[in-house]
């Protein structure tokens, strides 16, 4: 069974201002987004769903999954902040959506293979999706509890136009994540990696460190234990109080591995990223997918 690409489409344009993942940046208005659905054909994937907010479905589909159609089967979800378990509503005044993982959880109806999930603005590069396509389509049927996660070497994932955010990874000597820990200001100073740490001390890193550009790999069995844990993260106090806390997968994920439910292989990827994570990076992004194109590694024209 081919394995599916889940794209996470629900938070669009949040930072960089309208719909950012359908900005055209490839010579022929090609999206980001795109060229990871290109990369993922190519790499034995063979299904998409799209988790979207409700709100633009009309202009997403049209704009979207139209040029798709044809090429393999798609599927779009919803994610809405009112989607709670059972006994649950939404605290007074919250307007934040639950996060990453809440999102996944949308795709439990229509996902029933091995599936890998993917942001929709970033550049993840055609090795990433082969090492992820591999893995994935390689699980025994029934696997359960047997997740990846593609490691980009830090320093290929760095913005020139300011700091930038990344879950910094350990691994044992088998390449299984031990723990993602979120650095929200990581650049590069002075020819050296270095993120700001909890006592606002910047730390040096070595620029193979491995990083979570959220690009995970999972089996069905993934939707019962988030549903699951869900429930828990709503019920504290901490949750209740903090009108924007968020149900991210790094923290499903943590939690598994912890427990010895599931184990995550990080899968090594001499991929480099990009994508606009400011305005600034734009002219940058459009002028490395140029080179991309010019040299034969993507047709002019992909769909």
């Amino acid at each position: 069974m081919k394995p599916t690409l889940f794209l996470l489409a629900a938070g669009m344009g949040s930072r960089y201002g309208g719909l950012k993942q359908m900005d055209g940046l490839g010579p022929n208005g090609e999206t980001i987004m795109d060229y990871s659905i290109y990369d993922a054909i190519h790499s034995g994937f063979g299904k998409l769903v799209f988790v979207i907010r409700k709100d633009f479905e009309k202009d997403f589909r049209e704009k979207v999954v139209n040029k798709y159609v044809g090429h393999l089967p798609v599927e779009v979800v919803f994610q809405s902040l009112e989607d709670l378990p059972e006994g649950f509503t939404v605290p007074e005044g919250r307007t934040k959506p639950w996060g990453t993982n809440h999102a996944v959880m949308m795709g439990e109806n229509v996902i029933q293979e091995p599936f890998a999930v993917i942001n929709c603005d970033d550049f993840y590069g055609s090795d990433s999706f082969k090492v992820m396509g591999k893995f994935l389509s390689e699980l025994p049927e029934g696997a359960k509890g047997k997740y990846s996660m593609v490691g980009f070497h830090i320093g290929n994932t760095l913005s020139e136009s300011g700091t930038v955010s990344r879950g910094v990874c350990t691994q044992d000597k088998n390449n299984l994540l031990q723990t993602v820990v979120e650095r929200t200001k990581i650049q590069r100073m002075d020819g050296v990696v270095k993120y700001l740490d909890e006592n606002e001390k910047w730390t040096a890193v070595d620029d193979e460190t491995p990083v979570s550009m959220n690009f995970w790999g999972f089996t069905p069995d993934y939707f019962a234990y988030s549903k699951d844990y869900f429930k828990y993260f709503l019920g504290l106090e901490s949750t209740k109080k903090n009108l924007k806390a968020e149900f991210f997968i790094p923290l499903m994920v943590d939690k598994l591995i912890k427990d010895h439910t599931a184990t995550v292989k990080v899968l090594d990827t001499t991929s480099k990223w990009f994508g606009v994570t400011y305005p600034e990076d734009r002219p940058d992004t459009v002028a490395k997918i140029k080179a991309l194109v010019d040299k034969g590694a993507y047709p002019a024209k992909l769909f």
